[in-house]
């Protein structure tokens, strides 16, 4: 019976991390440009967009599916950035614990 309060134990460890990984990860800031930075994006680590900045020089109303491209672009690798961050960091969570099983991540 002792395993089974040990497993108890670190599943509720691994909780107490995981709300602090989940808001260090709100906290955290990640950037993607594209079109050589004429378009960046600015999310947090949990791929919510916080801002979006345009150069003038690529306002053009006679090409605005350029500019709409750009956007999603920039948009598409912030919120990837994002993902591979909070990967890198649910990774260490359940690097230190001893589990008897695989986590799905």
């Amino acid at each position: 019976m002792p395993d089974i309060m040990k497993i108890l134990q670190q599943a509720q460890q691994m909780q107490g991390r995981l709300k602090q990984i989940q808001d260090e990860l709100e906290a955290r800031t990640v950037n993607a440009a594209s079109g050589g930075g004429m378009v960046t994006v600015e999310a947090d680590g949990k791929g919510q967009i916080r801002k979006i900045k345009i150069d003038p020089t690529v306002v053009n109303a006679s090409d605005v599916e350029m500019l709409e491209d750009l956007i999603l672009v920039a948009v598409v690798e912030a919120q990837k950035k994002a993902a591979d961050l909070a990967q890198e960091e649910m990774g260490k969570l359940a690097g230190g614990m001893n589990l008897p099983f695989k986590l799905p991540f």
